[in-house]
């Protein structure tokens, strides 16, 4: 879905859409690929819609419309869009089982309706200037106007720097923002009113016996698994070798007709290399089995990266992720993966260490210092080990549930973003603290316990905010399209209620899941340390990224920009290369540089730009 705008005609009594996504709309043509044209129509002509995505129960929909008497031309989902808002209004947006992000345009009611799926896979970017809207699923589309000013939202950075990508509502540029998940937005008489729609509810429910959830779950992934392998494209699944990648893989095994296409990425180094499992796993169900390993230098990728990114994004695992799609993609048009099995059955080694911490008490008068001595300590200690386990203990020690969750999720705390800035930026985000995000979604939480409160504000910040971007943008920049079974608000809403300790049970992270498991893989995988998909960033910026990192972030036109400090980040340089980890700050620092000389290599320095202007900045 490229750019459209809507806006009121010349004499005021009506609202125009111009529909240049007609001409630049290009979705990935998987279901109906004969006669899946965009836009779509209702039968006399009135509503109008553009669509990206797929909507999995399509078939039952459109069976649904036609008996109701609705004429529909194509075998397809996008054309069950304008029948179901002619059905059930805003409403039917209930109805859909996907990902999808649509814009529908009801000529008669002379109102516009965006709308994005309940768990933010698919992205909606939108902006009003003069009187017109516009929106895009690309923010490209949008800065392409040569009347937009395309000055960098400093709240947007700001949070960047807190959390490796920009949240929704922002965008990275001031006068855009992001349709939150599960959101819809009516543009009606140049008034914008947006909704949520859905919101994960994760209020607790009485569970039956273990092994009857874990039968339960099995009949869930096998059913969303089905869902997600409809098409008339090749198939296929990443398989990392973890828990959730294997079990869609087993899921999908079990109602192939044919093997199952697989893909992995590895490491040249032990610790980060997953190869082994994936390989047992292939063989196991008997998988077309695929792997590439990814050097100690990833230069040639990061061109790459920074221009489909379209915001400035640090998560280093983008870098296997888009490998990994690029290498798929050659073979097969759709992937499978496990997204969101963590978040949903409390996967992240983080839960544990969160659950732990709140049991140690520190008198508010300690916590300084603890927090002081615990930094250090995860600073010259290395990933994983115990000391770095020590290190965090001692730093969430006395911290609220929000606060300990915002800090471990912090790749800049509050007081080093100020260190880094200059004093113009300071001033620019005077107040503004990202932690109120954190403690936003804390509130609205329906979750009984903090473990399970961890979880339901992981689905609304990190999972669509990191995760669902890093898979969706690495995999259609490869015209590969990503699917996911444990997304399926179905089975998300099953597991949200599910009691604490059947997630983490006994220090044993993900214990219903694996329950479930243990007839479909081996008990050793099901048993061992749960290991990511992260990179050796660390030792890479010591060794083959190192000059890329100098010459990014020590260069007059860093410091021209006026933004963060010289002497700051120079001293982060020097720290990390005498041993201190300051790998997931200078990666931010250097991917928002990167994105910077990408998107906008032309413009003035962000100092210069805003002392032309008069007007104050909004904190």
């Amino acid at each position: 879905m490229c750019e459209t705008i809507a806006h009121r005609g010349p004499d005021g009594s009506g609202l125009h859409v111009e529909p240049s996504a007609v001409l630049g709309m290009r979705r990935l043509a998987v279901v109906d690929m004969a006669g899946g044209d965009q836009p779509v129509y209702s039968e006399d002509g009135t509503i109008v819609a553009v669509f990206n995505g797929e909507i999995y129960n399509f078939a039952e929909l459109r069976a649904e419309l036609l008996a109701r008497g609705h004429r529909l031309t194509a075998n397809g989902d996008s054309e069950c869009l304008v029948h179901l808002y002619e059905e059930h209004g805003d409403a039917f947006v209930h109805r859909l089982r996907g990902m999808f992000a649509f814009a529908l345009w009801d000529g008669r009611g002379r109102r516009l309706l965006l709308a994005r799926d309940r768990v933010g896979k698919k992205p909606l970017y939108w902006g009003m200037r003069s009187g017109s809207l516009r929106f895009a699923s690309e923010l490209k589309a949008l800065v392409r106007d040569p009347r937009w000013r395309g000055e960098i939202d400093p709240v947007a950075l700001h949070h960047y720097l807190t959390f490796q990508y920009v949240p929704a509502p922002w965008s990275i540029f001031e006068g855009i923002g992001k349709l939150p998940p599960g959101s819809t937005l009516v543009w009606q008489d140049g008034r914008v009113h947006v909704d949520r729609y859905w919101r994960l509810d994760a209020t607790p429910r009485p569970a039956a016996a273990a092994e009857e959830e874990a039968e339960r779950l099995r009949e869930l992934l096998l059913e969303t698994t089905r869902l997600r392998m409809a098409g008339e494209r090749p198939i296929g699944a990443f398989l990392s070798g973890g828990i959730d990648s294997s079990a869609v893989v087993a899921a999908m095994a079990r109602q192939s007709p044919h093997p199952v296409r697989t893909f992995c990425v590895g490491f040249e180094e032990a610790g980060f290399d997953e190869r082994e499992h994936a390989r047992e796993v292939a063989a196991l169900y008997g998988t077309d089995h695929s792997e590439m390993v990814l050097s100690a230098s990833p230069l040639d990728v990061l061109p790459a990266l920074a221009w489909h990114f379209d915001e400035p994004f640090a998560d280093s695992s983008a870098i296997p992720t888009f490998l990994v799609a690029k290498m798929s993609s050659r073979e097969v048009t759709v992937v499978l993966n496990g997204d969101g099995g963590d978040e949903s059955f409390g996967g992240y080694r983080r839960y544990a260490l969160l659950q732990r911490s709140s049991w140690l008490r520190a008198p508010s008068a300690a916590s300084p210092l603890l927090g002081a001595a615990g930094r250090n300590l995860r600073a010259l200690s290395r990933q994983g080990s115990l000391l770095r386990r020590a290190g965090w203990s001692m730093e969430l020690a006395g911290l609220s549930a929000a606060g300990r969750y915002t800090r471990l999720m912090s790749y800049f705390t509050e007081e080093q973003k100020r260190k880094v800035y200059t004093p113009w930026q300071r001033g620019r985000v005077a107040g503004v603290r990202s932690g109120a995000i954190v403690e936003r979604a804390f509130e609205e939480s329906s979750a009984g316990c903090d473990l399970t409160r961890f979880m339901d504000v992981d689905v609304n910040t990190y999972l669509p905010g990191d995760l669902l971007v890093k898979s969706d943008i690495s995999t259609m920049a490869c015209s590969l399209e990503a699917r996911s079974p444990f997304l399926d608000h179905v089975l998300m809403e099953w597991a949200a209620g599910l009691p604490g300790e059947l997630k983490i049970c006994g220090g044993t992270t993900k214990y219903l899941l694996k329950r479930a498991m243990a007839d479909w893989l081996p008990a050793h995988l099901l048993k061992r340390p749960k290991m990511g998909f992260g990179v050796p960033l660390a030792s890479w910026l010591r060794t083959g990224l190192r000059p890329l990192a100098h010459d990014l972030l020590a260069d007059a036109t860093v410091r021209d920009r006026g933004i963060f400090a010289p002497r700051a980040v120079a001293r982060l340089l020097a720290e990390h290369a005498a041993g201190r980890d300051h790998s997931n700050r200078i990666w931010t620092l250097m991917q928002f540089e990167l994105w910077h000389r990408t998107h906008l290599p032309a413009r003035p320095t962000e100092r210069s730009a805003a002392e032309c202007h008069s007007r104050p900045r909004p904190t």
